[in-house]
């Protein structure tokens, strides 16, 4: 038996589907199909009820599950708690950072860096919301700031900052206007850029139920290239309504952005960490400054 056994296993247990998991692994199904298949053989218990439509774990795979999840948690763990084990001095210490990040946030996080200068050099790592919680999973990051909502286990959450969001409409049509109702928008196509946190896919749900069902994703992570395409005057974004926003810089002249009449969304940023690493006391004291210090008080 091998690591990525438990692995494969435990990624087909959360998806309850091998062609979903297969899909976060990376790897076509067939060769993860074999490599459950071979975990099964070497434990001499079926883990999975299966049939062309429906995956289900069975009584023995229920009862490995959260074995498995303890085995991979502390194998993951064996860089972290080395650096642990021989880091000398003040450490060096990485709280994660979304690549869209509200200047107000930023602030926090340059108070958080000079109040906890005496307990460690504390360093900022980009990445998506995904990619950083599975850094704090691993112990690459002691936290992370992460667009809301994520769920993982052993994973704490503390709210930091709402920022509402309105439509980013072609001025043309809306120039002067207060405000927009999804009514409205029934003609219109909603872009995006790909790559977006999890809340916009729920955002999405929402829009269509509202009869909104035309989406265009765009293959760029870039915000302006989405702006644009509102500007020819056939589609609308979700965005800030904060001008000291980031994306506010990325938006053409002939956008405008409101407020919703009738919906009122907002993304969430929160602070992630892992409690059970938290067994050194500057790390504790470094996660209780970083509580204190980042909810934005302008909130």
């Amino acid at each position: 038996m091998e690591i990525f056994h438990l692995r494969y296993f435990v990624a087909v247990a959360e998806h309850l589907s091998f062609s979903a998991a297969a899909r976060g692994l990376h790897m076509a199904t067939s060769p993860l199909s074999r490599r459950v298949r071979d975990l099964e053989g070497e434990l001499g218990v079926r883990l999975f009820d299966r049939d062309p439509h429906h995956v289900e774990l069975t009584e023995a795979g229920a009862a490995l599950l959260p074995i498995a999840k303890d085995v991979l948690a502390r194998f993951d763990d064996l860089p972290w708690r080395l650096r642990q084990a021989v880091q000398e001095g003040r450490p060096t210490v990485y709280v994660g950072v979304p690549p869209v990040l509200h200047p107000r946030l930023r602030e926090r996080l340059a108070v958080l860096e000079r109040r906890a200068a005496h307990l460690c050099e504390l360093k900022r790592w980009p990445g998506g919301s995904a990619d950083l919680l599975a850094g704090v999973q691993r112990g690459e990051q002691v936290a992370a700031l992460v667009h809301l909502p994520v769920g993982a286990e052993g994973i704490e959450v503390r709210e930091v900052l709402r920022e509402p969001l309105g439509a980013v409409l072609p001025a043309a049509a809306f120039a002067g206007r207060a405000s927009v109702s999804l009514r409205e928008l029934t003609g219109y196509a909603y872009v995006t850029p790909r790559g977006l946190p999890p809340y916009f896919e729920q955002l999405a749900v929402r829009l269509k139920s509202a009869g909104i069902r035309r989406r265009i994703i765009l293959e760029t992570a870039d915000y302006a290239s989405t702006s644009e395409m509102v500007a020819n005057g056939a589609a609308f974004s979700i965005s800030f309504l904060d001008a000291a926003s980031p994306l506010g810089r990325l938006r053409p002249e002939n956008v405008v952005t409101v407020p919703f009449e009738d919906f009122r969304p907002e993304l969430t940023t929160g602070l992630i960490w892992r409690a059970d690493r938290v067994d050194r006391p500057e790390l504790a004291e470094l996660l209780r400054l970083a509580q204190e210090v980042l909810p934005d008080p302008a909130a």
